[in-house]
């Protein structure tokens, strides 16, 4: 079960990158979801991934001499899904289908991926403690921080480039 959660379903042992395999499937998933039963759901999943992690991570790890395994990807779809939320309960809100605002989940995934691999500021403090909460923690912060570039790339695109009437 631990290695279930830990690796998303094993998605976490596709090759190479599964850091961005975790990411994408999680945006595929999250689409899916949004389709099916609305944007509230996102933030839900993206809770209970972070739980799901944080009560699996650590198990994992007791049993790794590597910090920071590849496979465990968890916390990629934490927070990718975190990042995707910031988009989805606004096209929710407004009855606009994610698909056909499909940048709508492109930007979070490449803001994600971007600050993941990045980890600028609290990102790269998070990762750098070395243990099972700074695992899920970084994913976390990128999360959040794509979020929020993604609502301030929306706002920019339609407030400049394409003003609503």
């Amino acid at each position: 079960m631990i290695r279930a959660i830990t690796t998303f379903a094993y998605i976490g042992h596709l090759r190479p990158a599964p850091g961005t395999w975790g990411s994408a499937a999680a945006v595929a998933l999250g689409v899916l979801v949004f389709e099916l039963g609305g944007g509230w759901l996102l933030p839900l999943l993206a809770l209970a991934a972070t739980l799901a992690g944080l009560w699996a991570v650590p198990r994992a790890l007791s049993r790794s001499a590597d910090k920071d395994p590849s496979e465990i990807v968890i916390d990629e779809v934490a927070g990718q899904w975190i990042a995707l939320s910031f988009t989805a309960l606004p096209l929710w809100s407004k009855g606009i289908s994610i698909l056909a605002a499909w940048p709508g989940f492109v930007v979070p995934f490449l803001l994600f991926r971007l600050f993941d691999i990045w980890k600028p500021w609290v990102i790269g403090r998070a990762d750098r403690r070395g243990d099972a909460l700074g695992v899920m923690l970084d994913d976390l912060w990128a999360g959040l921080f794509a979020g929020i570039g993604s609502v301030l790339l929306a706002g920019l695109y339609h407030a400049v480039l394409v003003p609503m009437p």
